[in-house]
């Protein structure tokens, strides 16, 4: 079902957590991740065509921006006895094949996408350096039926103006994409 990212209040803290990355079996909090100017949270997660269609520009993004302070966590709440190739063992292989520099978090309650009111995958946060929230939507206007190129550019902008330590004028547009598949 196609639906799209819920309505977040701009300086809304980012909810804590503690989740296991897939990657190396650790647990890890939003703390462990926190980068010195801004924090991506990300909800993805393996099958849905909406996050293949970006993959590639999630490991450009946190390639260009993670050197420059920004952290970068990637998380998947999908229940994996409705998708079971979004189980942690199938994101860590998921994981290593498309390269990402970032960890990918197992959040097998759902209690984290309901914390962060999370509605659909991919589903994109950028907090600044104190978590409070300064934007929450697309990726950029690429989806896999328009044709336009996958760029980032919603989300490069807003960092770029937080590493410039200018106003963030970027419009919120809502991502899109897969439901997230609730117990």
């Amino acid at each position: 079902m196609l639906v799209e990212s819920n309505f977040l209040q701009k300086e809304t803290l980012a909810p804590d957590f503690k989740l296991i990355n897939t990657l190396d079996g650790q647990m890890v909090s939003l703390v462990d991740e926190k980068g010195a100017i801004a924090t991506v949270v990300m909800f993805i997660c393996n099958h849905c065509p909406f996050v293949l269609h970006v993959n590639d520009e999630l490991v450009r993004l946190a390639n260009d921006y993670m050197k420059q302070g920004v952290g970068f966590i990637a998380i998947s709440s999908n229940d994996v006895n409705y998708v079971p190739q979004d189980g942690p063992e199938q994101m860590k292989l998921h994981a290593q094949k498309q390269g990402y520099p970032f960890v990918y978090l197992y959040d097998e309650t759902q209690e984290v996408a309901k914390s962060y009111d999370a509605a659909c995958t991919p589903d994109f946060y950028v907090f600044d350096q104190n978590f409070k929230s300064v934007y929450h939507g697309q990726l950029c206007d690429s989806r896999p039926s328009n044709k336009i190129k996958v760029t980032g550019a919603s989300i490069r902008s807003v960092l770029d103006a937080l590493i410039a330590k200018k106003p963030i004028e970027v419009v919120e547009e809502p991502s899109i994409g897969c439901n997230i598949k609730w117990k």
